[in-house]
This record gives structure tokens, C-alpha cells and sequence, in this order.
């Protein structure tokens, strides 16, 4: 049996890559938590994870991962009025497709609600902690401005023993929603605000997912949260800048709570802000409610089950969030980083097909009608062990109708009345006629082959200045093909002062081609499976595709082709 190493010795191989690891390895030099590393990841259920989360899992994850320590999941779900166990499931799912693992140690808030309570009374009867009758507006103006200290509550100075009447009453749904709250007792004068007499509980007559009807009070985050920590033996809990001015408070309640030397440590980073995106769970679930997009799994949005089904990796999401690294200044990180991220992972892994997405019939004249023979193509050239597979060809071909110009200019080099050209994996051919309807709409072309380039080679040597991709027209799938493009045609859709984000959705973030045919190579695709369409862009299979109705997401183009609107 392998002896586990320990978080030290782990670190001993691999050099610190962000300040929080660096602070990590300073506190394991040091003996701190008797070496132990141990995070924690904690959603909130009330909607699907996003590109942003994906960056938090994989440093959490990480952080154990290089330390050879333990990482939590746990559900903050302290807010029943939001949260939905079809979130949990989503998360769960999200978490483990990442490529993650919390084994035996799935938490949620609610699992200490009653270790919570119990808290809460010991505060009261320490004179920490008061229940608070007025209304939320005068409690908020009381707390006065950093410039200015606050206003001692007039419930302030109650009696622990009044005050734990009140709080049972609350307890019991003797109280009405926003009739009274519980507030710890910290300092008014404070210059933090979040530290002037902060909200421990609020009455919420709400059916909870997992408690049912047994509360009628639930705990608010800054209360919940670093407790949690504490029972759980966290001893990083690392989230992002905005959680920093919360710090003292965490550090506050812990304070109270604790009974040795341990206390988990809060370490902030800068959250995940990304370009053309909005990463508001409220502006996504806008989206989602009033059908600006078909689900929270819709291709253009930035969840991470968006992403999956737009053909996204887990690798290639996991290497884009170590590349943009960690660190505590904010800022906003290009969408063509996370773009580049999966064209490079894709280009290693996809199969590669030909499809054709704007068909133009082709009619080769002198090869003989009912003859069907199979040319060998290359699964993947940057990977030998995926092999080859075997290309239908015959009398009857669709190309691309871009790639035919009956009048071309000097520089388009494809297919033109009198031009010879190569077909992948095939041969030269030679448009020779051009047919049209009475419209004047080219419906065909007519071309020979020469027999002689089979596999694409002339043998006198002789050069041609394009290929192309192409399907045979018996043997192609028909295919509807849905091309994605980015949401939002402004960088920044959520930061424009008085302008509604939504004015900024780009009408062309979708494309739907319903007369595409494809190679039969796919016809045993299964979802999600990834294919390089050859010459235009990476696509994967959508989970709703049929065997009768296959359907084809793009994932990304071949190449960087965005034009900033």
C-alpha cells in the first residue's frame, strides 16, 4: 500500500504558482494545522454555475490537488425564497464533468441550522446578540456612512433574557416576515460597515428544499458562512475580492465560536470577469425567464452547461483557468483566451469530417453513374493512433457554394468555370458547365476528374492552388447544422450606466442551416462527441440530435474570426 504523503512534501515537487499558494506553503513551513490543506467550494443553489465558478472549483479543487489535502462541496442554501434542488443536481453534475471529486464530503448550510441556533442563543446570553423590531430602512439608514459612525439601535441595550423571549417567538413564526431581525452586537462606530451590528437571522415563512417547514428563520451568509468553515476544519477558505470587507466579520463570529487555536483563514482572488459575457446569475435567470435564450444550458451562454453543450472540454476550461492565472486585482480577461483554450484542446482530440454547410450540387460527367468507391482519409494529423476511415465517393458531390465564383477576382483561387482543383482525398477536377433555374441561381456545376490524381496527386507533377472539402451526395447524412456566435456585440454588456444590458444581445448569436449534409462517418456519433468540420470549425453533436434528425453545434471556428461591432 502507497503511504499518502503529506501536504509539505507535495509542495516539495511543485513550486508555488499565485500568492495564495505562496501563503499556503508559508503556513506549512510554519506547522500550521498540523500541515493539513483543506478547502472548500460553496455554491449557492439558486442557479446554474458559470464560467466564473469553473474558475473558483478548479483553484479550490487545485489547492488540494497540489497539497494533497481534501476540498468540500458545500451548498450555501440559507435563502429558501431562490433555491431549487434542480440547481443542487446541476452543480453536482457540473463539478464532477470538471473532472472533480469531493467524495464522502457533500455539506450544506442547512445542515447546521440547529449548530446555528444554538450559536445564536449563546451570543444573546453573552449580550452579543439582540433582536431588532424596526424596519429594514431605518436599520440601514441607523448604520450611517464610513465618513459617519452609526446610530445605536433603541433594541441595542435589551436584555439577554428579553431577547431570547423574542428570538424563540421568532423561532416559533410568532413574528411575520420583516417584523424583527436578529443583529449580532459588533461596533456602530466602526469604519467597516459590515461590522455595525451585522443581521444574523431574518423571518423567512418559506418551505426550505431539504428542512421542509421546520424554520421559519434562516441564517444570513456572513453568519452561515465562516461557521460552517469552522465545523467543517477548513482551513482555507478562499473566495473572491468582494468577500474581502467581510473578512473582519468572519474572523469575528469564528472568534466567538471557537475553542482552541484553529480558525479557518479567508484568502480573496479577483472573480473571473470575461468580455462580451454578463456573469450575474440575476441577469442570466433574466435570460433564461423571458426567453431570451432557450435554457440555462443554451450554447451561448457563459454556464458551464452551456458550455458543455456547446462542445467545451473540461480540459480546455481547466487549462484556461490556469492560464489566466490568480491574483488580487480585478480586471476583464478576453473571450478569445477561453475561445483559444478549446481550439487548441479540440484540435489534439476531434475527429475530423468533411461537412458541408452551404451545399452547391456537383455532377463529375465522365466518372461512370452508379460507381461508388472509398478513398482513405486521416482521422486526426496530430494524433497517428485515431487512424483513418474510409470516404464514399461518387458521380454526384456537394461543395460549398463559396467555393465557386463564376466571375472571380485575381485573388480567388477555388473553383471557376475552366479551373482545375483538388478535392480532399480525391482527385483533380475541371468545372466545365455551369447550370442555372430561371431565376439565374447556379443550382449545379458540371465537372470531369482525372483518374490520374487519385488521392489527390497529379503524377506528372503538376499543381493546383486549392482543396477542397466535399460529401457525396448518396452517402451524406443531412444535418442541421446551428452556428453560435458570442451573445453580446459590446465588450462590456452589464457597464453601461442607464443602458439595459439586454440592448446589447447580439441578433446574430444565432445561425441555424437546416439543409447541411455530412459525411456518414457520424452517423454512430453519440452526444457531444466532437468533430472538426474540415476548412470550417469545430462542432460537436447536440444532445437532442436524433438518428433522424442529427444536429450539429459549432463549438468555435477554426480560427480567431470575430469582428468587434
Amino acid at each position: 500500500m502507497t503511504e499518502k504523503k503529506t501536504a509539505t512534501e507535495g509542495a516539495e515537487k511543485k513550486a508555488p504558482t499565485n500568492f495564495i499558494h505562496q501563503q499556503i506553503e508559508a503556513e506549512l513551513a510554519e506547522g500550521k494545522n498540523d500541515g493539513r490543506v483543506h478547502t472548500r467550494f460553496p455554491p449557492e443553489p439558486n442557479g446554474y454555475l458559470h464560467i466564473g465558478h469553473a474558475k473558483s472549483i478548479c483553484l479550490n479543487f487545485g489547492i488540494a490537488e497540489k497539497y494533497n489535502g481534501l476540498t468540500n462541496l458545500r451548498f450555501d442554501d440559507t435563502n429558501p425564497t431562490k433555491e431549487e434542488t434542480e440547481y443542487v443536481d446541476s452543480i453536482k453534475a457540473d463539478v464532477r464533468w470538471l473532472g472533480f471529486d469531493w467524495g464522502d464530503r457533500e455539506y450544506y448550510a442547512s445542515d447546521y441550522f440547529d449548530k446555528l441556533y444554538e450559536f445564536a442563543v449563546t451570543l444573546i446570553n453573552r449580550g452579543l446578540a439582540y433582536v431588532d423590531f424596526q424596519s429594514q430602512e431605518i436599520i440601514s439608514q441607523q448604520r450611517g456612512t464610513p465618513q459617519r459612525p452609526g446610530i445605536d439601535s433603541p433594541y441595542r441595550n435589551t436584555s439577554p433574557e428579553e431577547n431570547l423571549m423574542h428570538f424563540e417567538k421568532m423561532r416559533n413564526g410568532e413574528y411575520d416576515e420583516g417584523h424583527c431581525v436578529l443583529r449580532a452586537k459588533v461596533d456602530m462606530a466602526s469604519p467597516n460597515m459590515h461590522m455595525r451590528d451585522p443581521l444574523m437571522y431574518r423571518v423567512l415563512k418559506k418551505t426550505h428544499h431539504r428542512t421542509g417547514d421546520k424554520w421559519c428563520i434562516y441564517p444570513m451568509y456572513d453568519f452561515a458562512h465562516g461557521q460552517s468553515d469552522y465545523w467543517e476544519g477548513i482551513t482555507h477558505s478562499v473566495c473572491t475580492l468582494e468577500f474581502e470587507i467581510h473578512r473582519p466579520l468572519y474572523d469575528w463570529f469564528v472568534d466567538e465560536l471557537k475553542t482552541d487555536d484553529y480558525r479557518p483563514r479567508q484568502i480573496e482572488f479577483s472573480r473571473l470577469n470575461l468580455s462580451y459575457t454578463v456573469m450575474s446569475k440575476r441577469r442570466l435567470l433574466e435570460l433564461v425567464q423571458k426567453k431570451y435564450v432557450s435554457g440555462w444550458d443554451d450554447p451561448r451562454m457563459p454556464t458551464i452547461s452551456g458550455l458543455r453543450r456547446r462542445g467545451y472540454t473540461p480540459e480546455s476550461i481547466r487549462k484556461f483557468s490556469e492560464r489566466i492565472g490568480v491574483t488580487k486585482v480585478d480586471g476583464v480577461t478576453d473571450v478569445a483566451l477561453l475561445e483559444h483554450a478549446v481550439r487548441e484542446d479540440l484540435n489534439k482530440r476531434a475527429q475530423r469530417v468533411m461537412g458541408v454547410l452551404n451545399p452547391l450540387k456537383v455532377v463529375i460527367t465522365n466518372f461512370p453513374e452508379g460507381k461508388e468507391e472509398m478513398n482513405q482519409a486521416v482521422n486526426n494529423p496530430e494524433d497517428e493512433s485515431m487512424g483513418k476511415r474510409s470516404v464514399p465517393f461518387s458521380r454526384e458531390l456537394y461543395i460549398e457554394r463559396d467555393d465557386f465564383m463564376e466571375d472571380p477576382p485575381r485573388k480567388f483561387f477555388r473553383l471557376a468555370p475552366g479551373r482545375e482543383v483538388r478535392l480532399r482525398y480525391a482527385y483533380f477536377i475541371t468545372c466545365n458547365e455551369v447550370v442555372k433555374d430561371e431565376n439565374g441561381e447556379i443550382t449545379e456545376l458540371r465537372c470531369t476528374y482525372d483518374p490520374e490524381t487519385k488521392g489527390g496527386n497529379a503524377p506528372d507533377g503538376r499543381k493546383v492552388k486549392a482543396t477542397l472539402h466535399w460529401v457525396s451526395a448518396k452517402h451524406a447524412v443531412k444535418a442541421e447544422v446551428r452556428l453560435y456566435d458570442r451573445l453580446f456585440n459590446d465588450p462590456d454588456p452589464a457597464g453601461h450606466k442607464d443602458v439595459d444590458f439586454k440592448e446589447f444581445l447580439n441578433p446574430d448569436s444565432l445561425t441555424i442551416l437546416s439543409e447541411c449534409y455530412v459525411e456518414p462517418f457520424v452517423k454512430d456519433a453519440q452526444p457531444l462527441d466532437h468533430f472538426q468540420f474540415e476548412r470550417i470549425g469545430y462542432f460537436n453533436l447536440d444532445p437532442e440530435s436524433t438518428p433522424e434528425k442529427m444536429r450539429f453545434n459549432r463549438t468555435v471556428s477554426l480560427r480567431e474570426t470575430w469582428k468587434k461591432m
